[in-house]
């Protein structure tokens, strides 16, 4: 979940400014529930569908940073956190989250144990408002995922990156570590319920450190030349042709 973000960089001699105070990560339950669910699922999950893991080192074992990956499935926010040896909060629809009944109950506790946070993608201020989240996250020394391509790419394609993940670094001044995944296209498809047992690729890159390259830099080129940096990273992890546009949501997702 990512979106154009017009709003200042900061304080660009220190890449640094206060964030904006956002919510706890998770309640008290939803830690237990992350607890208890990462100590199964990854195990499983990796003996399952023994996933390729390529530059794991890349990932910092602590300290806030983004992982910024390219989107084709919507098991992607699944399959990282089960490879990362640490907890990786991502942003999840809000529908997850607001269901009745017992189907709702689970949908709550699946979601919110994995570490997701709700959001609102109908709401005009949600791009806002993620940014906010995200920047809490940041602060708590937490690691945050996030697709600059904003949602699932349809035609294989990676698409141009939204200036959001460089408004996260530069703000926050924490790393960027791109994420290429292969083939998760194919383990869930969209529109499929439930995962197959295919095999995929998930690759790290090299941590990308703003430091102080956009200092002087007006904000809104410093974030478009940062964005860029991370997707032709992206690009080189995934093996995806770029398209050189930006990638809208379907009505129907």
């Amino acid at each position: 979940m990512d979106a154009r973000c017009g709003r200042p960089v900061g304080n660009q001699q220190t890449g640094r400014v206060p964030a904006t105070p956002a919510p706890e990560a998770s309640s008290a339950v939803d830690d237990r529930l992350y607890r208890a669910l990462s100590a199964v699922v990854p195990p499983v999950a990796r003996a399952v569908w023994r996933p390729r893991v390529e530059g794991l080192e890349h990932v910092p074992r602590s300290g806030g940073v983004l992982l910024a990956s390219n989107h084709l499935s919507f098991v992607d926010s699944v399959v990282i956190p089960v490879v990362v040896p640490r907890k990786v909060v991502f942003l999840a629809k809000s529908d997850y989250f607001t269901g009745t009944g017992w189907r709702g109950a689970l949908s709550r506790a699946w979601f919110g144990g994995l570490g997701m946070l709700p959001v609102d993608r109908d709401d005009p201020r949600a791009a806002l408002a993620s940014l906010d989240t995200a920047l809490g996250v940041l602060a708590r020394g937490e690691a945050f995922g996030l697709y600059p391509e904003g949602t699932r790419s349809r035609d294989g394609r990676l698409h141009r990156g939204r200036t959001g993940v460089a408004h996260l670094a530069l703000t926050a001044g924490v790393p960027v570590v791109p994420v290429g995944l292969v083939g998760t296209d194919r383990l869930q498809p969209v529109g499929s319920r439930l995962p197959r047992v295919v095999r995929v690729d998930v690759r790290f890159g090299p941590p990308i450190v703003p430091g102080d390259r956009f200092q002087g830099m007006a904000s809104g080129k410093a974030r478009r030349l940062l964005t860029d940096e991370v997707m032709e990273a992206i690009a080189a992890l995934s093996g995806q042709e770029q398209s050189g546009a930006y990638n809208e949501r379907p009505a129907d997702a």
